[in-house]
């Protein structure tokens, strides 16, 4: 994994951010960080990193999209958090009811390079002028590396054998997700007793919010 702080000043709070498949820090950089020291994980095709967590009186956890899956699978390696909120994801990645169906998954990852070049962003942003938006801060990363992380993220799924225990204490879900089913979302979170914050937005709903704190106070 790739690791990068938005904001490390020694404060008292941290927030850690799991982010979604293919995605890195510079879509996020305008989201104030407040009186919280805030780090972002990304690109999974490993999953080792180094954080020292040490000094920190809260802990809080954000994650997103394929990040919601990754924090949960990681969570063993994780500090004592305060809180865990999933944002337009869910553990079960690729579910049928759960997560992204499993025909939609497999055709992006047969044709992953070329809907990089265009559909899968349009898909993520919904609306032409987050799209705009998004053009002016765009992912940094190769085509090349966003591919060979879904291969190996591909790989985890298949061989990894799905259960869930209480972890997320909030999740957030787009009604107009275009990515994974706000169908799929619900049925999860019911299913596990998670409360649920609907969103009227798509897969990316950060433009909606103004700093990180705010995401954390959604209710």
């Amino acid at each position: 994994m790739q690791c990068y702080w938005f904001n490390k000043q020694n404060n008292k709070n941290l927030i850690v951010f799991f982010c979604g498949w293919s995605f890195d820090y510079n879509p996020f950089k305008f989201l104030d960080c407040g009186n919280y020291d805030v780090v972002t994980l990304y690109d999974y095709a490993n999953l080792n990193f180094d954080i020292d967590f040490s000094g920190y009186d809260k802990i809080h956890l954000i994650s997103w999209s394929m990040g919601v899956f990754i924090a949960s699978y990681l969570r063993d390696m994780l500090p004592a958090l305060t809180s865990v909120t999933a944002v337009c994801g869910t553990p079960f990645p690729v579910d049928d009811e759960l997560g992204i169906p499993h025909k939609p998954f497999e055709l992006s990852l047969l044709h992953a390079e070329t809907g990089l070049q265009g559909k899968f962003t349009r898909n993520v942003f919904v609306y032409e002028d987050l799209l705009n938006r998004y053009n002016e801060t765009p992912v940094t990363r190769s085509i090349e590396n966003r591919v060979q992380e879904l291969v190996e993220l591909d790989k985890l799924i298949k061989s990894y054998k799905f259960e869930y225990t209480p972890f997320y204490t909030k999740a957030l879900v787009g009604v107009n997700d275009k990515i994974i089913p706000a169908k799929n979302q619900l049925n999860f979170w019911e299913k596990f007793d998670v409360p649920v914050v609907k969103l009227d937005c798509g897969h990316f709903p950060f433009y909606n919010y103004k700093s990180w704190e705010e995401i954390l106070l959604c209710k």
